[in-house]
């Protein structure tokens, strides 16, 4: 510290300002001291945090100017312009995926003769346009088709898979990675090999929707383009499932695509809580109203005749007045039930009592009405 005063002195010496006369002395020295005053004010306002401005703030969180005052950024034009697609919850098409997942890891380990595990990651919701861009190539793309639903489906089975299937199904030897050439197709051995394998995968599909509906899945054609491959619009959402598939130190990823489309006529099946459940149709009540609706009493009445009559000629009857009907001993005698008429038939007599036989079966208007009744 000694020698940086001792340093500093002769500097301050050599930057010391020559004597002037007394008034001027006053004044230096009033103008000095103000500087120095003001050099020390402004040095903590130097350090201070500093406050950012709105446009800062905006340039941070990604707005500008141009964004304001453009449409496309706009909030509508941001929904309609969104690759984003809610997922529908479908509890059942879950469970038809995790019944998948458990054929696949039986069928999968008999179809390579290895130990083969099968991972469901995860099930997502997008459009069909973005899922085509985003396949990494090379692969093979397998169209099929659903033929109860009468739409089709798409299976991708990546790079690594496809050559760890090739090296096991010709005896590859455990342990070491399959051997990847890039740069060219593939041979009709790997697509010989790989169909197999996606027949396989189709079968086990079906077997996963049979607990739900009968659905057969059928392979349509294989391709290695992912234009040749388009089997909805662009803007169509799909439901997409990637399965996992491990073989020891080997494996890769198939990735199952069903647009909505193919879904919708089984919806109402795929919203279901558990297996079995329905929707506006109970069985157990429908059996237990038909019992009660044979088991029920109900009064019919046989009309032999109308007449209509002044509402003042009826006040005016009295006991012991006849009344004249224009039926005769063979006359057609209507069955009803209060207003609704049943069927007609011909009267006559069983033992002791007064009897009608039916000639005709129930009128549509009967039917009807006991429609409209259950």
């Amino acid at each position: 510290m000694a020698d940086a005063t001792e340093d500093q002195a002769p500097a301050a010496e050599q930057e010391a300002p020559a004597p002037a006369a007394e008034g001027e002395g006053d004044e230096a020295l009033a103008a000095e001291w103000e500087s120095m005053v003001g050099n020390e004010e402004a040095a903590p306002a130097a350090t201070a945090e500093r406050i950012l401005n709105q446009d800062e703030i905006d340039s941070l969180l990604g707005f500008s100017v141009s964004d304001e005052e453009g449409a496309d950024r706009s909030g509508i034009r941001a929904i309609i312009n969104s690759a984003l697609v809610s997922y529908e919850r479908l509890p059942m098409l879950e469970i038809v995926f995790d019944r998948l997942v458990r054929l696949m890891t039986t069928s999968l380990r008999n179809f390579t003769s290895d130990n083969v595990e099968v991972s469901l990651d995860n099930i997502s919701s997008i459009r069909f346009g973005d899922y085509l861009n985003s396949i990494p190539l090379p692969a093979i793309l397998a169209v099929f088709r659903a033929k109860q639903l009468d739409n089709y489906g798409l299976l991708t089975v990546d790079s690594n898979l496809i050559y760890s299937v090739v090296d096991v199904l010709l005896g590859g030897r455990r342990g070491t990675s399959a051997m990847r050439i890039e740069g060219r197709p593939y041979t009709t051995i790997e697509r010989t090999l790989v169909q197999r394998m996606i027949e396989v995968v189709l079968a086990d599909a079906k077997q996963a929707f049979e607990p739900l509906t009968e659905v057969d899945f059928a392979l349509d054609r294989i391709e290695t383009n992912p234009r040749f491959a388009a089997i909805a619009r662009p803007a169509n959402a799909a439901i997409l499932v990637k399965l996992r598939i491990d073989m020891e130190d080997r494996g890769g990823r198939i990735e199952l695509l069903l647009p909505y489309a193919t879904l919708e006529p089984i919806r109402k099946m795929l919203l279901q809580q558990f297996m079995g459940e329905k929707f506006g149709r109970d069985n157990i009540w429908e059996s237990h109203l038909a019992t009660e609706l044979w088991s029920t009493k109900m009064e019919v009445a046989a009309v032999l005749d109308e007449l209509r009559m002044p509402l003042g000629q009826v006040m005016n009857l009295k006991l012991g007045d006849t009344i004249y009907l224009d039926a005769g001993p063979d006359s057609a005698i209507e069955l009803r039930c209060g207003p609704v008429p049943l069927t007609s038939g011909r009267i006559g007599r069983l033992g002791r009592n007064v009897a009608l036989r039916l000639h005709a079966p129930l009128s549509p208007n009967a039917r009807k009405a006991m429609m409209r009744f259950t």
